[in-house]
């Protein structure tokens, strides 16, 4: 294509402009958390120690019902535990949920799905405010968002004064009426860290589609959050195989933790995951190793508690089992419930047939889900997460029972014909998804796309 003088003259200033833009960094945001190892080199030091969860577990494989749960929507595909801030960046990279897209405009997911994993999203909000932010597919942001979760994601730049990053957090405490400049540093400990740790959705309205909104306009129980989804209709996907509107929950840890005697003593997310340790030269500071509390048992739970770090780790793995073996039942049930939609569907089952039947799966799978996704719930709220569950096996059964009724009304012998999901394949398999091509897919996308965003990346940070 010829261009004339106008149009080159014109391209150039473009060209400019964006150039000048891609080396602005924000003035409120660093970005590149090695700039801070130096400054701060016993929290930046064991911040990187978080790299050493390096063992990716496949939870697909663990619990192969998962797939048929996820049915249509992206967990399905691919669902790791998670692993430590160092990888934020890298498994979303490398998850088959964020598709394997060829260039900035292709991919299933939205730039939203950046949110909780660098300190590059609040650069990047500063610089084109949330309206460029969000604007886009996941693919868009790949050179941009570079930098694992860290420094600033919790920290005013070059201090060590906390703050929030992300502008979604913060209107979020304000609906609870607990705005963050007003909070004590204790509540504004685990705040920081309820940026991501948290239930949220994506907007679909006029005027926003694809931001990050924390559902707690009604408020931050499971009950309360399940009416605010219901009254607008808002589901994340169509179940696959029962054709149920459904809710994903993400990770409500902030949520519970309130609830359970840990939150309700305002013990905060610091004082457990990020204790203050003592240094080789003697000199204290917060070890900024997030994890398992039990690790530091010293500094953390023996602060308050005087039973041994045996008698706990016992009484917390007897939770955890009382949890896993509702959350167990909760599946099977779940998974029958949603072969017996189907089957009801083939029968000839119309939608208002249907309707009270779908709504008992989407609120036993919502509260199955919000109970297991919240991380950390057997020591946050064992009772909380106990309570949901129970819940949850009451409405899957209540679906099964008007399911086998309405299935009897349309001459469908029962037990019905349910499919092998005994192991990951077999239930991917069962729900037609072509796992070989996505994989093929997926890295053609690491060996292509992802070097290039790499490299993009690096030019732009050497500018800074």
């Amino acid at each position: 294509m010829k261009m004339n003088a106008k149009s080159i003259a014109l391209s150039a200033v473009i060209a400019a402009s964006f150039m000048a833009a891609g080396a602005m960094a924000s003035d409120k945001t660093e970005p590149r958390n090695e700039v801070y190892k130096d400054k701060f080199s016993n929290q930046y030091n064991s911040w990187h120690a978080t790299a050493e969860s390096e063992e990716v577990v496949d939870m697909l494989e663990q619990v192969p019902s998962l797939v048929v749960l996820w049915a249509g929507y992206g967990f399905a595909k691919d669902y790791n535990a998670p692993r430590g801030h160092m990888y934020a960046v890298t498994d979303v990279t490398n998850t088959l949920r964020t598709g394997a897209p060829k260039n900035a405009e292709d991919g299933p997911m939205p730039m939203a799905c950046w949110s909780c994993k660098s300190p590059d999203v609040p650069r990047v909000i500063e610089e084109q405010g949330e309206d460029g932010y969000f604007t886009g597919k996941w693919a868009k942001g790949g050179p941009e968002i570079v930098n694992a979760l860290g420094c600033s994601d919790c920290h005013v730049k070059g201090s060590p004064k906390l703050r929030m990053s992300r502008p979604f957090a913060e209107r979020a405490m304000t609906t609870l009426n607990n705005p963050f400049d007003k909070a004590s540093r204790q509540d504004k400990q685990s705040m920081v860290c309820a940026q991501c740790h948290v239930e949220y959705y994506f907007e679909k309205t006029e005027d926003r589609k694809g931001f990050v909104k924390f559902p707690w306009d009604m408020g931050t129980t499971v009950e309360q959050m399940e009416a605010y989804y219901d009254s607008m209709e808002f589901s994340d996907w169509t179940h696959a195989v029962s054709k149920t509107p459904m809710l994903k929950a993400q990770h409500p840890g902030y949520e519970t933790w309130q609830l359970g005697v840990h939150g309700q003593n305002n013990v905060s997310c610091v004082d457990c995951h990020m204790p203050k340790v003592t240094n080789d030269k003697g000199r204290k500071y917060t070890d900024h190793k997030v994890g398992n509390p039990f690790d530091r048992f010293e500094e953390t739970c023996a602060t308050c508690h005087t039973q041994s770090k045996e008698f706990l780790v016992d009484l917390t793995h007897k939770r955890k089992a009382k949890v896993q073996e509702l959350k167990a039942r909760a599946e099977a049930q779940l998974v029958k419930a949603h072969f017996e939609a189907k089957a009801a569907w083939d029968a000839g089952a119309t939608e208002a047939e249907m309707k009270p039947i779908l709504m008992d799966i989407r609120h036993s799978q919502w509260r199955w889900d919000y109970a297991t996704a919240s991380h950390g719930v057997t020591a946050h709220a064992p009772d909380e997460a106990l309570r949901i569950l129970g819940t949850s096996v009451d409405k899957a059964a209540d679906a099964r029972v008007k399911l086998a009724q309405l299935l009897a009304t349309k001459g469908v012998k029962q037990p019905i014909a349910y499919p092998d999901t005994s192991t990951k394949a077999k239930a991917q398999a069962a729900l037609g998804m072509d796992m070989k091509t996505m994989n093929a897919e997926k890295a053609e996308f690491k060996k292509t796309l992802v070097p290039q965003w790499k490299e993009e990346a690096k030019k732009r940070e050497a500018t800074y």
